[in-house]
């Protein structure tokens, strides 16, 4: 019997439901459940792929090619289960399924409505595409009260009536501020949130209280008190020095155990020793490098949210703290700008999309290329890396990529067609935007005795892409011939995954993004390396 968990959050945005969605997960998978996470987004666009990054944060994608939100990263990264493209929908493709079955006449005539139609679509969201799961994890974005996410709480208080008690749980996620000048945690907000949630017909059964101190006693009986709820299901959710301390600090406080009650479950008490480790490898390290991330969105570092905690695992492989510089590549532009590189261990260029600030990218990997400074390309990263090195290696002085306009050496170029699952997918440059780019995961081809197959230990590799322009293979004899090594390529040969400077420390290009794939307990093999490359790196500085 599959029960489901409907996670809320009230008072203010972003006060991690994703992270406490993921971190009850891994609770009750470590109690022996079976989970799946999921995450309703209220927005109107169909996905976050054409959102800026400034908007919205990094875009996950999935093995089956859905761009999703980024909490689908926590969810993977704390349980280790593969999310898909059913485990997050959102406004617009709600609406733009439920119109596209008016139009085909599906609804005989019927007037369409919110109710019952569009949220009947979100319940077959919630309800649909499972297999033998024990919990599923339902977290519902946005704040409750905001007016585009009625249709959400609608729908999951029919599915909580439908379902029954013993097959339905709401959980609400609150702020208790604290407010210097009084003294005390502030109790207020959350009867407001709430009562806000009772005003459609949605009764918390745990609330789960976000605080940066302890919460005494007599708070808890006052919000149980005004919150209808008993005083064991008001569960102090206290700030940590990791993000990977939440799964032991909630289990401290009772979290997984209040569920397991109320849903009747006698289960023994998880085993979290494995994230006590990882607390203490990351909290109490035996080294430290430097890493700069030479990147278009630093301003914003939910943006590299995935790369961001790739890196903490390549730290916690290799037991050493990673501190991270986040550069904008804009200001390589200007010549007297590259001594910010200067004294650190390793240099990352990660994706993103547009003009602005690619010569500070190709520029970057000079320096790391030139000073044997460990060099990780991802993506655009990768493709820069291969500009710089068809200019000053190979000779191409026009080298550049079409994404920018029009070039002498088009070494990167618009892909135009590619195989999927046997068939060929084919795009134009004047096509829709939404969805179009190389998504999901494809296999690669490793060349046996190169630093990247040492790297995997395999030949063949499966990774998750999102892109839409790919390296030039009619330039790959010219830049072979200069001292960049193609180790990588689609099993067609066809399209180029990976390149590698063989006479160089560590210097490596991919066009996949290798941080979606790793976890804390199973660092991805390139991140761990790299780091590995910096502590080496951090012993000649």
């Amino acid at each position: 019997m599959t029960r489901f968990i409907f996670i809320t959050g009230g008072v203010v945005s972003s006060l991690g439901k994703g992270l406490a969605s993921a971190a009850l997960g891994a609770l009750l998978q470590a109690r022996g459940f079976k989970v799946r996470l999921r995450k309703l987004d209220p927005y109107i666009n169909v996905d976050p792929g054409t959102m800026s990054p400034y908007q919205h944060g990094e875009v996950y994608v999935t093995d089956d090619g859905a761009e999703t939100d980024l909490d689908l990263g926590h969810y993977e990264r704390f349980t280790g289960v593969s999310s898909r493209q059913s485990d997050n929908v959102t406004t617009g493709r709600i609406y733009s399924e439920v119109i596209a079955k008016e139009r085909r006449g599906d609804y005989l005539g019927a007037t369409i409505q919110v109710i019952p139609h569009i949220t009947d679509a979100i319940k077959n969201y919630v309800t649909s595409n499972l297999e033998d799961e024990d919990f599923v994890l339902c977290e519902i974005g946005g704040t409750v009260g905001d007016i585009e996410g009625l249709p959400f709480l609608e729908a999951i208080r029919q599915a909580g009536n439908e379902l029954g008690r013993d097959r339905a749980m709401y959980l609400h996620l609150t702020l208790l501020p604290y407010i210097p000048t009084a003294g005390e945690l502030k109790t207020k907000p959350t009867q407001h949130s709430v009562k806000e949630l009772l005003s459609v017909g949605i009764q918390p059964d745990l609330l789960l209280c976000r605080a940066e101190q302890e919460i005494p006693e007599s708070e808890r009986r006052k919000i149980a008190l005004f919150c209808n709820v008993i005083q064991e299901a008001v569960i102090p959710a206290l700030d940590v020095n990791t993000i990977y301390a939440v799964p032991v600090s909630y289990h401290a406080e009772g979290l997984d155990e209040q569920v397991c009650r109320y849903f009747g479950i006698d289960s023994a008490a998880p085993d979290l020793s494995r994230w006590q480790e990882i607390v203490e490898r990351v909290t109490a390290p035996e080294g430290e490098v430097k890493i700069a991330i030479v990147g278009k969105y630093t301003g914003l570092l939910d943006a590299y949210k995935s790369l961001n905690e790739a890196l903490v695992h390549g730290g916690i492989a290799n037991n050493v703290k990673v501190k991270l510089d986040w550069i904008d590549s804009e200001i390589f532009e200007s010549e007297d700008a590259i001594h910010n590189l200067e004294g650190v261990h390793g240099i990352l260029v990660p994706g993103g999309f547009g003009e602005r600030g690619v010569e500070g990218k190709i520029a970057a990997a000079r320096f790391a290329r030139e000073h044997n400074v460990p060099y990780f390309g991802i993506c655009l990263g990768m493709q820069m890396a291969v500009v710089e090195a068809a200019r000053h290696m190979a000779g191409l002085e026009g080298a550049g990529s079409s994404e920018f306009g029009t070039c002498a050496d088009p070494v990167v170029g618009l892909m135009t067609e590619w195989a999927r699952d046997g068939v060929i997918e084919k795009r134009t440059a004047d096509g829709d935007k939404g969805g179009t780019m190389r998504l999901g995961a494809y296999e690669a081809s490793l060349r046996k005795g190169s630093r990247i197959h040492e790297i995997y230990g395999e030949t063949t590799i499966h990774e998750r892409h999102r892109h839409r322009y790919e390296v030039n293979t009619n330039y790959k004899g010219q830049l072979e011939k200069s001292g960049l090594l193609f180790s990588g390529m689609s099993p067609d040969g066809v399209l180029p995954e990976i390149v590698e400077n063989p006479d160089h420390p560590w210097f490596i290009g991919v066009q996949f993004h290798p941080e979606l794939k790793s976890r804390p307990f199973d660092p991805h093999p390139l991140f761990t390396s790299f780091i590995a490359a910096a502590v080496e790196q951090s012993r000649l500085v």
